[in-house]
């Protein structure tokens, strides 16, 4: 990187970057609780791993962050909706998912342009990541569009270890 403004640019999309995944670390856990309590296991473990996928994100900015001299935000960038029906939380779901992944292909767009090509390089792994979340909610919202309840009843039981 050349310029003190480039690196504060840098700085300020991994924190976007880190509060997108802290909401969405909150919002999958909150699910995985949900679900969990309402005899969804198999999909409350769904939802389980990938806030899992989604702490290791937001660990991977605050790490970045701190590197380059910055401060890593702790706050979500959005409230935590909670008590939506399951088709509700694919529809948001595949929403926070889609709206990371454009965020961080603008973002590693920018920092290439910064000369940051490591945080470029950070933003296209996650990005890589967030597409699969994307592709598991769709999955999982197509085959309930497609089966209806018959689909959510194999939803349930115990979640697998």
């Amino acid at each position: 990187m050349s310029k003190a403004t480039d690196k504060k640019k840098v700085i300020d999309w991994l924190n976007k970057g880190r509060a997108r995944e802290l909401t969405a670390v909150m919002t999958y856990m909150a699910q995985h609780y949900e679900l969990e309590d309402a005899g969804y296991g198999k999909l409350a473990k769904a939802a389980k791993e990938v806030g899992i996928q989604e702490m290791k994100h937001a660990e991977d900015f605050a790490e970045r962050v701190l590197f380059l001299g910055g401060s890593p935000t702790t706050r979500p960038d959005a409230k935590i909706a909670r008590g939506m029906s399951i088709p509700e939380m694919l529809k948001a779901d595949i929403a926070l998912e889609r709206q990371a992944a454009a965020m961080y292909n603008t973002a590693a767009q920018d920092c290439a342009k910064a000369g940051d090509y490591v945080t470029q390089e950070l933003f296209i792994r996650i990005l890589a990541e967030e597409e699969g979340h994307i592709d598991l909610f769709a999955n999982i919202r197509d085959h309930l569009d497609q089966l209806g309840d018959a689909y959510l009843v194999t939803l349930m039981g115990e979640e697998a270890g």
